[in-house]
């Protein structure tokens, strides 16, 4: 991990409470008429107030100055590529998509790098999700955002990121995942000189652990392995720029103080931080090849039992011991779309290069897809002994709805135009005679 653990709290789902004053947290009232340090309280509600328990999601913080004390919204004068949602159905062509690592652009910081990939549904509805890219040279210390459209989900690919939001500080580096709440201000600093990864932006349900179903109590992704920021706030009355995406626009607010000025707070709609490393793999010691649900990490469900707005799944370093099977993933069309990213190593799928770290491919739902040539004859040939897959980090962001390249997805430098290539030179099965 980039820092000490004291920093965090451990466990998912849970309610938590957390001071960076002693005595800043009020006893035993949300909206005391006095609260210690003339702090001022304000609740941050994920979900409608009437949520059922154990999905309703709040956080009361006890701040220096009020939210409202900012100046007025304008539109934001800046650039980047981020496309607004719903997405035209136009962009959508019926064939995998692959992509190399987009250039990382000199002097800009992470939103102003942000570029959308692909998406589905929409933010007003409710449903779907957006996949960005982000890689920046450049932090900005005095700009904060909020995104008021959806979740976010952080994956780190090159460089360690330092995410300051209001109830904390969240550090990530590759191989780490984190989760910020829709409409929590946070800002994202690099470490490293450069930064480059993934961006899912969830505009359905929140995210949450999967029902494990037969597996039990344990597995996978465990409780326990996902922290929580301390409370820590900024103290300042320098001047910031607050870039608010909302229902699709971008815009800017000016402040004369930091907005993360949360001294305390308790609750359980907070940012988190998971490695992915401590993910606990499950897979068949017999025969066959298990579904990749097997490897999910997080879900965001629909209204349809089984069927995910998004599905965060990853495959792992593990060990692989099935007998009379192939190994790889298999030859399939699936009703779910599937977008892939690499974080660092390689895809026992697709060993060839053309599947590399910062890149990424879209697999949309019926969209025939599976092992490349050379990966299917090796994976046929060899002799099925145990084989630990060491060193390598691939994840998907599945969804139930069809993702939708954009435009400039389409026409990037970066878009393999000979990806289907891959496939080539398979030999037809040879049939006995009739």
């Amino acid at each position: 991990m980039g820092t000490s653990e004291q920093n965090y709290q451990s466990g998912f789902g849970n309610y938590f409470t957390s001071e960076s004053i002693p005595g800043s947290l009020p006893p035993n009232q949300n909206s005391p008429q006095r609260p210690p340090f003339g702090l001022y309280p304000e609740q941050i509600s994920g979900t409608a107030f009437t949520a059922p328990p154990g999905q309703n999601l709040k956080t009361w913080v006890y701040r220096v100055l009020p939210s409202v004390a900012q100046q007025g919204f304008r539109p934001w004068a800046g650039k980047n590529n981020l496309v607004k949602s719903p997405f035209h159905p136009e962009s959508s062509i019926p064939e995998p998509l692959r992509w190399d690592p987009f250039p990382i652009p000199a002097k800009v910081d992470f939103f102003e790098s942000l570029t959308t990939l692909c998406g589905a549904g929409s933010h007003d509805s409710r449903t779907g999700s957006a996949v960005h890219l982000y890689g920046f040279e450049a932090s900005h210390e005095n700009r904060y955002l909020c995104f008021g459209d959806g979740e976010l989900l952080l994956v780190p690919q090159l460089g360690t990121l330092k995410v300051l939001t209001e109830l904390g500080l969240i550090d990530l580096e590759p191989g780490e995942i984190g989760v910020i709440p829709r409409g929590l201000k946070f800002k994202v600093q690099g470490v490293d000189p450069v930064s480059r990864g993934y961006l899912l932006e969830n505009y359905g349900e929140p995210l949450r652990l999967p029902w494990r179903g037969p597996i039990g109590a344990n597995g996978l992704a465990n409780e326990r392995d996902f922290l929580v920021p301390r409370a820590r706030f900024e103290d300042t009355s320098r001047s910031c720029e607050l870039i608010f995406k909302f229902d699709g626009g971008i815009y800017s607010a000016t402040l004369n103080h930091s907005p993360l000025n949360v001294v305390a707070w308790h609750g359980n709609y907070v940012p988190y931080k998971y490695d992915l490393r401590k993910f606990n793999t499950i897979n068949t010691v017999s025969y066959d090849h298990p579904d990749p649900s097997i490897f999910t990490v997080l879900t965001s469900p629909t209204n349809l039992p089984g069927t995910a707005n998004i599905d965060f799944v990853i495959f792992p370093p593990r060990w692989m011991v099935a007998e009379k099977t192939f190994r790889p993933p298999y030859f399939h069309r699936n009703v779910m779309s599937e977008y892939m990213g690499l974080v660092y190593g390689v895809y026992d799928a697709k060993p060839s290069g053309g599947f590399v770290p910062g890149g990424g491919s879209l697999h949309n739902m019926m969209t025939s897809h599976g092992p490349e040539t050379t990966a299917f004859q090796a994976a046929t040939d060899e002799p099925l002994k145990p084989i630990y897959q060491e060193n390598t980090m691939a994840f998907m962001f599945e969804s139930s709805l069809l993702y939708r390249p954009t435009p400039f997805a389409l026409s990037s430098p970066a878009r393999q135009k000979n990806y289907q290539d891959c496939w080539n030179g398979f030999k037809p099965a040879t049939l006995p005679r009739r």
